[in-house]
C-alpha cells in the first residue's frame, strides 16, 4: 500500500512519535511524504520514504498523486489554526481523498484507527480495485 504523510510544522513531533510507534506496520508499505516530514520520518525511524518537495509545492504534488488514485491512505496532521491561505493544499488533498475513497486522517485518533485497520487488512479492497 502507498501511504502519504504530511505534517504542518507544529505537528511534526506528533508525526514522528506516530511513525516510531507504528514502524512495525509501516515497514511493510511504500511511504511518501513532503520533504520536511519525509526527512524527519526517515531520520527517526530508518524507514525509506519517497520525498516530494517542501511545503505548499509538496502538498500540491501529493494532491496530484491522490487525484490519480496513487495513494491508498493519507495521514495529514494539520494545524487547525492556520489561515485559509495556509490550508489550500490540505483542502485539495481532502477533496481528492473524498473523490477517490482514499482513507484520510487529520488527527492522531483517526490515524491510529486507520493504521490498525491497515494492519488487520481492512484496506485490501483497494488492491482489488486499483492493482
Amino acid at each position: 500500500m502507498n501511504i502519504a504523510f504530511i505534517a504542518h510544522d507544529n505537528k511534526k513531533e506528533l508525526m514522528e512519535a506516530f511513525c516510531i510507534a507504528y514502524k512495525f506496520i509501516l515497514e511493510d508499505h511504500t511511504l511518501h511524504a513532503t520533504a520536511g516530514t519525509g526527512a524527519m520520518i526517515s531520520d527517526t525511524t530508518g524507514l525509506s520514504v519517497n520525498c516530494l518537495e517542501y511545503g505548499h509545492i509538496g502538498e500540491e504534488q501529493m494532491a496530484a498523486r491522490v487525484a490519480y488514485n496513487e495513494m491508498d491512505l493519507v495521514i495529514f496532521f494539520m494545524d487547525p489554526n492556520r489561515d485559509e491561505d495556509g490550508l489550500v493544499g490540505f483542502n485539495t488533498i481532502r477533496a481528492n481523498c473524498d473523490t477517490n475513497n482514499v482513507p484520510f486522517a487529520t488527527n492522531l485518533a483517526t490515524a491510529e484507527i486507520l493504521i490498525n485497520g491497515l494492519y488487520r487488512g481492512d484496506f485490501a479492497w483497494r488492491e482489488l480495485v486499483h492493482p
